[in-house]
């Protein structure tokens, strides 16, 4: 048995090189529960979001688990690095909100353009490509595609509480708590509190801080029915603006029953050409293809940077490899049934904890994988629980707003990138969003005589988003 456990001290030792990098499998293993932790919310969010566009939620949460493992044990084994990979948010918000629910386009269409994304994305990891589209668009926008995505995350988590209401007048406006207090009122009541909840904890340095926030608005919920202030029922039965408020007390913690993935798997590529526009198609594409690129790109080197990770240059040497197991779990994902898989900022609260290599990312694919067996127990979480957790994580994206330079000899950067910003909220729509950047960022310098800063490839850019907008 000693023999046994030196064999594979060795062979861990040989595949993750801990002593290389001055850590232990004590620290990678705590490092990994805490990443896992942190990014937990995921798969209570992720179900509420792309449930929307008609998909099965169970089968939502099992892909996602599925895709999570997938791409961080290729991260762990191809990279050796401790970054976890899940469904991100906001690329899972354009697919359920814009694609699918915007554009009219099926599910199985949309996970299709995640598919071809992924492709893509494995083709430029592979290449220097990736390089010169990263390098083709300003600092400012790439910083504003951030801060918009989180606005607009931040947007739907109000949505999805009933926080925001429609209005005739103003277009959006607060809801009525008094109003169908048992149902509407006290939903949106909880995510108020679960907002406090979650920031006051994640203020505090608390693990794990917006999982936890998801789990006590939950629990303040089950209360709430217990005692009869929140009701289960229908609002507007009949009408068009029916809204079901289901029970929140679970009836079932775990299943070993993995069937409902059958409802998504392989479903990407059950779909209908015909009823897909080509170059809508390719518009869908890039979008998904430029937020995943920019988003993976700038969580890598932000958590290498806080690892003092990066060489004396100021780079990455696993990044090509890093970026290749993001792009396999794109593709992996989409033929599970989720949207983009996508390396977490998360992974920082793992590598704060000490970990330095691709063992941490094991521990956390693994416990993911464990995850599925507590699906009935994700699927029972409300919206008004997970709410909070999206304000929150739109918080956090919001904070790059800080890097954007809005001075006056930078007017024609910082303008687009407001028009970018704003955009994606108003619009409802993160691609509207890049569009409006690029094509501002070029017509402003081109007119302003600043024609040379703008890289030929932004050009084209700018010129395919207007004849989108023309033929469109």
């Amino acid at each position: 048995m000693y023999s046994v456990a030196i064999r594979k001290r060795k062979m861990i030792e040989k595949i993750f090189k801990l002593k290389q990098n001055n850590t232990s499998v004590k620290t990678e293993v705590i490092a990994g529960i805490t990443t896992f932790m942190t990014m937990a919310y995921i798969l209570a969010v992720n179900p509420n979001i792309l449930g929307v566009s008609g998909m099965d939620k169970n089968a939502i949460l099992i892909a996602t688990c599925l895709a999570s493992f997938v791409g961080t044990m290729c991260m762990a084994f191809f990279a050796n690095l401790p970054f976890a990979l899940s469904a991100g948010l906001g690329l899972n918000a354009y697919f359920a909100y814009t694609v699918c629910g915007e554009m009219g386009y099926s599910w199985q269409i949309a996970l299709f353009a995640v598919f071809i994304e992924g492709l893509i994305f494995i083709v430029l990891s592979l290449t220097n490509v990736r390089e010169a589209i990263f390098d083709a668009i300003p600092l400012n926008l790439k910083k504003a595609v951030s801060v918009g995505i989180g606005l607009f995350i931040a947007f739907i988590g109000l949505q999805n509480s009933g926080l925001v209401q429609n209005s005739d007048s103003t277009l959006v406006t607060i809801t009525d708590f008094t109003k169908n207090f048992h149902t509407a009122g006290i939903c949106a009541l909880l995510t108020v509190i679960g907002i406090f909840i979650t920031a006051i904890l994640y203020i505090k340095r608390v693990k794990g801080s917006i999982l936890v926030g998801i789990i006590s608005t939950w629990v303040l919920g089950i209360i709430s029915e217990l005692i009869g202030l929140y009701k289960p029922g229908v609002i507007d039965a009949g009408k068009a603006t029916e809204k079901v408020f289901y029970s929140v007390i679970p009836t079932h913690f775990v299943s070993f029953d993995f069937s409902a993935l059958g409802k998504t798997f392989g479903q990407c590529f059950n779909l209908d050409f015909k009823a897909v526009g080509i170059v809508n198609f390719i518009i869908v594409v890039f979008a998904f293809l430029f937020v995943d690129l920019f988003d993976t790109l700038g969580t890598i080197i932000g958590v290498s940077t806080k690892a003092n990770m990066l060489d004396e240059n100021g780079k990455l040497p696993g990044i090509k490899p890093a970026l290749l197991s993001d792009a396999i779990a794109t593709s992996a994902g989409a033929i599970l049934g989720t949207s983009t898989t996508t390396t977490f900022v998360e992974s920082s609260a793992g590598v704060a904890e000490g970990g330095r290599t691709g063992l941490t990312a094991v521990v956390t694919g693994l416990l993911f994988l464990v995850a599925m067996i507590f699906s009935p127990l994700f699927i029972t979480i409300p919206s008004f629980a997970t709410a909070p957790a999206l304000i929150m994580v739109g918080f956090l994206m919001f904070s790059a707003i800080t890097d954007i330079k809005f001075t006056d000899d930078n007017l024609t950067d910082a303008i687009p990138a407001y028009l970018c910003v704003i955009a994606m909220p108003l619009f409802y729509s993160i691609s509207e969003g890049i569009s409006v950047g690029i094509i501002s960022y070029v017509l402003l310098n081109l007119v302003c005589g600043k024609a040379k800063k703008v890289k030929p490839l932004m050009y084209v850019l700018a010129v395919l988003f207007i004849l989108k907008y023309i033929f469109l």
